[in-house]
């Protein structure tokens, strides 16, 4: 129970931090890598909340270059998701350092 309390306190710290980048850092460097990069923590923590036993750093890279693959293929314009929330969060841009900042932030983690 404390490892998931320790867990969840820095899910939380990590999500606003997160918040804090997205809505005042507007920066070359930051913004898209670190941010990137704290994206896979903040999934890997949140991971660790729930599911406690389990390794969270393979599932949630795949799942961050799947996301990434998603925005190669287009597919939040196919979709019409621009503009709302899953848009946002789905992103639309592909490129290659991304998923080198989720494997780094998974590495990190």
């Amino acid at each position: 129970m404390k490892r998931r309390l320790g867990y969840l306190a820095a899910f939380f710290l990590v999500l606003l931090l997160e918040i804090f980048i997205g809505v005042f850092i507007r920066d070359n460097f930051i913004r898209p890598y670190v941010g990137d990069m704290l994206v896979t923590v903040l999934l890997c923590c949140l991971c660790r909340v729930i599911f406690p036993r389990f390794s969270p750093t393979i599932p949630v890279f795949l799942f961050s270059a799947v996301v990434e693959g998603i925005q190669l293929f287009g597919l939040t314009e196919k979709l019409g998701l621009q503009g709302t929330v899953m848009g946002i969060i789905l992103g639309s841009t592909f490129d290659w350092r991304d998923v080198l900042c989720y494997a780094f932030g998974c590495i990190v983690f």
